[in-house]
């Protein structure tokens, strides 16, 4: 009885010693997204994107890569047979996010400081959690997007699309930023858990990314 209770007993504190290494096997998307939103901070978005720019200076991208917290609660209340899912707005978000950057560095010269010193580096930092997010997350192959979500993903990728909308290079990454917070929340909330960070009218009355 003693001896089985000891076999028992070394099982289970082998089980213990197995399970830390079992759980840092699941990847944590916290951790390269923290990254990102240090390297959207305010500071660095006015040094980069608006000192760094002639005043009013604005850029030409498609209405769907202006992507705020309003067309999220936009999308999140379309009526569809098939309501829109965190993921699908996670995967946009992430598309728009990207492109915008790429829509910035089209504009500016090799040696532009913006470029050398900021964009490049948080567009690689974009690609890396975005492998990271899709092998924590990995698409469904048999399920379709919301037919709302599907058609803005289609303008996005269609070359000959005409809607283009005029605006400044910082205000790209602010809304990358605001809406990131909103869409991730679950990595961020524990630093202020009474704040909403999908409402709108707390932005403006706190002025955090000014």
């Amino acid at each position: 009885m003693i001896q089985f209770e000891c076999r028992l007993l070394r099982g289970l504190l082998g089980f213990i010693c197995l399970l830390p290494m079992c759980t840092s096997a699941a990847p944590d998307i916290c951790v390269p997204l923290k990254t990102v939103r240090d390297s959207l901070n305010s500071t660095l978005r006015r040094r980069y994107m608006k000192m760094n720019f002639p005043i009013n200076y604005t850029i030409q991208v498609h209405y769907e890569e202006v992507f705020r917290l309003r067309n999220i609660s936009r999308l999140n209340t379309s009526n569809e047979d098939e309501p829109v899912q965190r993921r699908d707005l996670q995967d946009l978000w992430l598309i728009v996010s990207q492109q915008g950057i790429k829509r910035v560095l089209r504009v500016l010269p090799e040696r532009h400081p913006t470029r050398r010193k900021y964009l490049s580096n948080l567009e690689n930092l974009f690609r890396d959690f975005e492998a990271l997010f899709h092998q924590w997350n990995p698409i469904d192959p048999k399920r379709d997007r919301p037919e709302s979500i599907q058609n803005i993903m289609d303008r996005l990728e269609d070359s000959y699309y005409q809607g283009w909308k005029s605006v400044k290079p910082k205000s790209i990454l602010d809304n990358s930023y605001r809406t990131m917070l909103c869409l991730f929340k679950e990595c961020f909330s524990k630093e202020d858990d009474n704040y909403d960070y999908c409402e709108v009218h707390n932005w403006r009355k706190d002025k955090k990314t000014t």
